[in-house]
């Protein structure tokens, strides 16, 4: 009996240390709001029992067990409430600037890093390395040095520099472009709006950010491939999109939908507010435009349209407002600076959540079954406020055309009750999953590693452009059709030569 006890054990140490990887996590970028989204598949992964090193500005501020920060803190500025309440043309040409920008910076940042660099020094060896797909490809050249396999990582729909090497096809014509509007339905104008923005993202990418990043590996190793082509080696992508949301994508197999993952369990929200809601006879809208955007930047009309509008309805407002004092600081408004987003919207009273349309909030709400007027401002919110309207979620709004009363019918038609129906109805689809969301994002994480000698990717994403565009082909067929016209043009020709002459002789007869 005591020699089954001991194999049972061992076997059970065995196949512990067969399923626990080594694992790194590179997440160079600054932005709170990615990071807060990719923390709990994180944590999940240790509490899973495998070994986690991971490369962030946001180390855990108390030990978790298999979990090692290698911290950036304090070396560059965090983007948290950063971006005023204002949309244009030129802000989207600033977006791209600035998406370059903190791409490069934050190659050399990581590069630079003591820590980082001891990584490449000590040999270390680890089974996988999980890449945030953003705005740099500085980490895929990291993860070839220490050689191993990638797992990519999103927080948002595609970015126009992804669908190349990833294989998926790019059609303006139903494709959402992440920084537009107009979802899989989009006008002439839009269409044409969407051409040109996805190519001029495509090659200020390529041309700034990825050359800049190539230039920045070079100062350390002189071995590394060119990052377009490792980025089309990735293992599998995890893209944080579910279709109930979002709409069916041509992906695939190495690409997998994970979208839900971050939604927590919800927990008990703090004294005073959950008084404020538990009380609220009609119900509560919430209102929040995220981290990066500041409520108190809107301009003071805009400001006065919202004001104006909630206050002809019955319900309470809970407002995440960075000033202690609202302006005419109206009793049936709770504000904060800070709020438990996800433990709100859990709450049974909380009709509606007028929202920027993050992906973290956009996913929180349908998760909830809350539903959700959206006034996109910048990034992925245009394409998550398209998907959240034509997915029966919510409605949106455009900012520049706030006012009271188009506010109050946006209003009106969220907090009908079958609206609210639908959109429990929703929620339903969401969660009828065949794994949650967590369970999804691991197995597939695992698998990769598991099978890092095979490819997934679809041929697309390595075949030649003329190829894929099929531009060889329509050449051949095009001088086929070219010869073949121009051979019936010349017979034509020598025929109606002969013929006039035949009867020029005849002419001459007579």
């Amino acid at each position: 009996m005591k020699f089954i006890h001991i194999l049972v054990l061992f076997i059970s140490v065995l196949f512990n240390q067969v399923l626990s990887l080594n694992i790194l996590g590179v997440f160079p970028y600054q932005g709170k709001s990615h990071f807060l989204l990719f923390a709990p598949y994180l944590k999940e992964l240790a509490n899973r029992g495998h070994n986690l090193t991971v490369i962030s500005h946001f180390p855990q501020e108390k030990p978790i067990q298999n979990y090692h920060d290698i911290s950036l803190a304090g070396k560059t500025k965090i983007f948290e409430d950063v971006f005023p309440v204002y949309r244009s043309y030129w802000t989207i040409f600033q977006i791209g600037f600035f998406l370059m920008n903190t791409g490069s910076d934050n190659c050399v940042t990581l590069l630079e890093d003591e820590n980082v660099q001891n990584l490449w020094k000590s040999k270390a060896k680890f089974d996988l390395v999980l890449v945030e797909q953003f705005n740099t490809d500085c980490a895929l050249g990291l993860a070839h040095v220490l050689g191993a396999p990638v797992v990519g990582l999103t927080s948002h729909v595609l970015c126009p520099w992804h669908y190349e090497v990833y294989g998926v096809q790019y059609n303006p014509a139903y494709v959402a472009n992440v920084f537009l509007e107009g979802g899989t339905k989009p006008t002439l104008f839009q269409r044409i709006e969407r051409t040109i923005f996805h190519n001029y993202f495509i090659y200020l990418y390529k041309f700034t950010c990825r050359r800049n990043n190539e230039n920045a590996l070079a100062q350390y190793f002189d071995n590394v491939p060119p990052l377009e082509e490792l980025a089309r080696n990735i293992k599998f992508l995890l893209l944080y999109t579910n279709f109930p949301l979002s709409g069916p994508g041509l992906f695939p197999p190495n690409v997998r939908e994970v979208g839900g993952y971050h939604v927590a369990k919800p927990k008990e929200l703090p004294k005073e507010l959950k008084k404020f809601i538990d009380e609220s006879e009609h119900g509560v809208i919430y209102i929040s435009f995220g981290s990066m955007l500041r409520a108190t930047s809107m301009p003071q009309d805009k400001l006065e349209a919202i004001m104006e509008a909630v206050s002809q309805l019955p319900q309470r407002i809970v407002f995440k407002w960075e000033e202690k004092i609202l302006p005419g600081n109206p009793k049936n408004i709770y504000i904060s600076n800070w709020l438990p987003q996800n433990d709100i919207l859990a709450h049974p009273n909380v009709l509606v959540f007028y929202s920027h349309c993050g992906m973290l909030g956009t996913t929180e709400a349908i998760h909830h079954g809350v539903p959700l007027l959206g006034m996109p401002i910048f990034g992925d919110q245009p394409s998550n406020a398209a998907s959240v309207e034509e997915s029966g979620l919510g409605v949106q709004i455009q900012f520049k055309e706030l006012t009271a009363k188009l506010l109050s019918e946006k209003l009106k038609i969220v907090l009908n009750p079958e609206f609210r129906r639908k959109v429990k109805e929703l929620s339903r689809i969401w969660h009828d999953r065949p794994q949650s969301a967590m369970d999804s994002a691991i197995y597939w994480t695992e698998f990769a590693a598991r099978t890092s000698n095979y490819s997934f990717a679809t041929p697309a994403s390595s075949i030649p452009l003329y190829q894929y565009r099929s531009w060889d082909v329509i050449a051949v067929l095009g001088s086929i059709l070219f010869a073949i016209l121009y051979s019936v043009k010349q017979t034509i020709s020598l025929l109606t030569k002969s013929k006039t002459q035949q009867n020029k002789r005849k002419l001459k007869k007579k």
